[in-house]
């Protein structure tokens, strides 16, 4: 589907999309999430990333509680439309554990991330 715009529109699931957020600079991935389609529009006008939290059943704004926020450059779609790529330059660290990227340990359990901030002081 497009918009008037042109917009590429993604196909929502149970109203929600799959976002895959990757570092523009490095192309690490720092985080999985979900945007509905409120989310997926605050993302394109403030260029600020925007969620959905199924936990908490809430749009959430990256980084509003931390200042932790994701500065959105390019948002990409795959074939499909089911499926959201935000290459973002990361302010402090993505993952609410205290880490820069949500994928900082091997499925062993050895932790392989960077530490940038204690979620302690932050949260």
């Amino acid at each position: 589907m497009r918009m008037a715009d042109d917009i590429i529109q993604p196909k929502y699931t149970d109203g929600l999309v799959h976002v895959v957020v990757q570092d523009m600079q490095t192309n690490e991935v720092l985080m999985c999430a979900y945007m509905n389609e409120e989310a997926f529009k605050l993302t394109q006008e403030t260029n600020i990333a925007h969620y959905w939290s199924r936990s908490r059943q809430k749009l959430w704004k990256k980084g509003e509680s931390s200042g932790h926020l994701q500065k959105v450059q390019e948002i990409l779609i795959d074939c499909d439309c089911d499926d959201i790529l935000l290459r973002v330059e990361q302010i402090g660290g993505a993952c609410h554990m205290g880490y820069r990227s949500c994928f900082y340990r091997s499925i062993n359990g050895k932790i392989i991330g960077e530490k940038v901030f204690d979620p302690d002081e932050v949260y």
